[in-house]
């Protein structure tokens, strides 16, 4: 009797679609020289802004334009199911935070579903502002003049690649994607990626890059385990 009603269960489970899903997960790969990273040199860093040169001890910054790894592999690209996902997503509620820390955006990239909460904070002792440049309605601009200012955002419509500038500091550039489901990632240090917990099926993938462009692929997603794939970008 135990066993009949397990197995009821399972077949249950299955006809619902909660025990058969599978993941998507692989690498960006980055092709020929490294670009060297753009500087922003002391001296530029201090016409702008004294405060924020004292912060680096008269050293300069530089950028995270294209960053490759020391495997080879490519940071900061978003990979995403851009078409294949059906249905509705509830929105998180867990916060996702972009700080601004020795007048640099903290991380460079930022993916969130629509509606999650996001915290736009000032860690650094002097002014900032916060503006996007969006094209489907999720603009705004707001100043953050003290060390611990935080503001929240929801956004209610999905959008890719929307920069974020501080306009104080000309080189502080940031990206925030707005996805309308879960499934997505953003490479770090090791240029990998995981998509999990997407039901069996074909699917296009695309990883976004803010300098290197797009590149999608057709997955087919198995019942149960993972499907490999790997994007290679090439310098431009």
């Amino acid at each position: 009797m135990r066993f009949l009603t397990l197995s009821v269960l399972l077949v249950t489970a299955i006809s619902f679609g909660f025990a058969q899903t599978g993941a998507i997960s692989g690498r960006v790969l980055f092709k020929g020289t490294a670009p060297k990273p753009k500087e922003i040199s002391a001296s530029a860093m201090k016409a702008a802004d004294a405060k924020c040169a004292d912060l680096h001890k008269g050293k300069g910054v530089t950028t995270e334009e294209v960053v490759v790894n020391p495997n080879g592999t490519l940071r900061w690209v978003l990979v995403w199911v851009k078409e294949g996902v059906k249905g509705t997503f509830p929105s998180p509620s867990k916060e996702v935070v972009l700080d601004q820390v020795g007048c640099i955006f903290r991380p460079h990239v930022i993916a969130v579903q629509v509606g999650q909460p996001v915290v736009f904070l000032n860690s650094d002792p002097l002014l900032h502002n916060v503006r996007t440049q969006s094209k489907k309605g999720n603009s705004f601009n707001i100043a953050q003049p003290l060390k611990g200012s935080k503001q929240a955002r929801k956004f209610r419509n999905p959008e890719i690649g929307i920069p974020i500038r501080c306009d104080v500091h000309f080189w502080m550039v940031a990206y925030l994607h707005i996805i309308p489901h879960p499934f997505f990632a953003v490479t770090g240090k090791d240029g990998s990626f995981t998509i999990a917990g997407l039901k069996p099926g074909t699917y296009t993938v695309e990883a976004w890059h803010e300098k290197l462009g797009t590149q999608t692929q057709k997955v087919t997603v198995p019942p149960t385990g993972t499907a490999k794939v790997e994007f290679v970008f090439a310098a431009k």
